[in-house]
């Protein structure tokens, strides 16, 4: 099936029919990504965000990516994640445990989850300490540009109100420019309490995927990718604009059902 495609010099839009098409997709870019960073540097460190986006990951433990990625050189990271314990239904590590760890050969001590048995703050503050521990080491790259981690890739998922991590509208969180990882006690969506990444960490990374699907997040969209006015401005997902990577943009045809102003063309 075909993928609509749309570039300027700050983000490249994918488009796809159906959310299987986008899967393989995302499987196939993931699995490049993976290949040039372990080429280049040896590792390969990826941030998650989102309930489902380890199922949209899904077809990485298909072949034949399942044979042909080196998974002993990944390193996972949670860009956010909810303040429960690990074993929650809810929880990323146990989605991506479930549906990821299961089924591939990733070593299980380089999946770097959140402490679960200490307050959101502390949680946050500890978790911010491993990341630096590992900026150190180069194991994750540092940024060129300022003092921030570098990862090879932070997969996010955006909300219906344009959210994206754990870093939601208007939220005060948005303008942090120091800490890399910070939390959250009052989340429009449960649960309340949650530790996030913060925008300049975000920014930081060689790239940026966003994914979306479903037609509640069409406004959204639209909002973030080709709105200017003000009400646009507030959007998280706006404010996503990697400083020296670079940003693409995965969305199935409901999710992209607004975009306007976007002259796509078509890439079998």
């Amino acid at each position: 099936m075909s993928v609509y495609v749309a570039k300027t010099d700050k983000v490249e839009l994918r488009v796809h029919e159906t959310v299987d098409v986008l899967s393989t997709n995302l499987a196939e870019y993931i699995s490049e990504l993976s290949e040039a960073s372990i080429k280049e540097r040896g590792v390969f460190t990826l941030a998650l965000s989102g309930a489902s986006i380890v199922t949209l990951m899904g077809k990485l433990c298909e072949s034949p990516h399942k044979r042909t990625v080196d998974w002993a050189k990944w390193y996972v990271f949670f860009a956010d994640e909810r303040a429960i314990g690990r074993n929650h239904a809810d929880s990323t590590c146990k989605q991506v445990r479930d549906n990821l760890l299961s089924k591939v050969p990733i070593v299980h001590s380089h999946v770097y989850s959140i402490n679960d048995s200490v307050p959101v703050e502390q949680a946050a503050e500890e978790y911010e300490f491993v990341i630096r521990q590992l900026v150190k080491t180069r194991m994750i790259s540092v940024s060129d540009i300022h003092d921030c981690p570098k990862f090879d890739l932070v997969l996010l998922e955006m909300g219906p109100d344009g959210h994206i991590a754990s870093l939601f509208p208007n939220h005060s969180v948005l303008n942090l420019e120091e800490d890399w990882v910070t939390y959250i006690t009052d989340s429009p969506e449960p649960p309340p309490e949650r530790i996030t990444f913060t925008l300049p960490v975000i920014n930081s990374a060689s790239n940026v995927t966003v994914v979306v699907t479903g037609v509640n997040k069409a406004e959204a969209a639209r909002m973030a990718v080709e709105d200017t006015d003000q009400e646009s401005a507030d959007v998280p997902a706006r404010m996503i604009c990697p400083v020296n990577g670079k940003l693409v943009w995965f969305l199935e045809t409901a999710a992209a059902s607004m975009l306007q102003n976007v002259e796509f063309s078509e890439q079998t």
